[in-house]
């Protein structure tokens, strides 16, 4: 059974830092795209980052470009999203999810394992 764990949600105030984690089981992550999304209130899940752990070539939403790292550690078959710099914006609850081998983009739809997220607020 593939599973999914994020942790590393939380409160911080705007400038702060935060690092998530995305553990799989049941699956090994290096073949895969692995993106990042998120999910503000009310509006549409959105596509943040993605790494191919097999390559490490990444891909990152323009609004977090220069401020979030993704990355990935093959031996503890785990992705990090460090998020410096955090902005109210980037408030909503964060998913990783596994896509097809070599997509690097996240197109939802293509995703078809997905963790149970986890939530970040950014306020003051």
């Amino acid at each position: 059974q593939v599973q999914l764990v994020e942790s590393g949600g939380g409160s911080v105030q705007p400038g702060g830092s935060l690092r998530l984690s995305c553990a799989a089981f049941g699956i090994t992550l290096a073949p895969y795209s692995i993106c990042w999304f998120r999910q503000a209130p009310g509006k549409e899940r959105e596509g943040v980052s993605c790494i191919c752990p097999g390559d490490d070539e990444t891909y990152y939403v323009d609004s977090v470009k220069g401020r979030f790292t993704i990355s990935a550690d093959n031996v503890k078959n785990t992705v990090y999203l460090q998020m410096n710099k955090l902005k109210p914006v980037d408030t909503g609850v964060y998913y990783c999810a596994t896509g097809p081998v070599g997509l690097l983009k996240p197109y939802e739809d293509e995703y078809r394992y997905w963790g149970q997220g986890t939530q970040v607020t950014v306020s003051s």
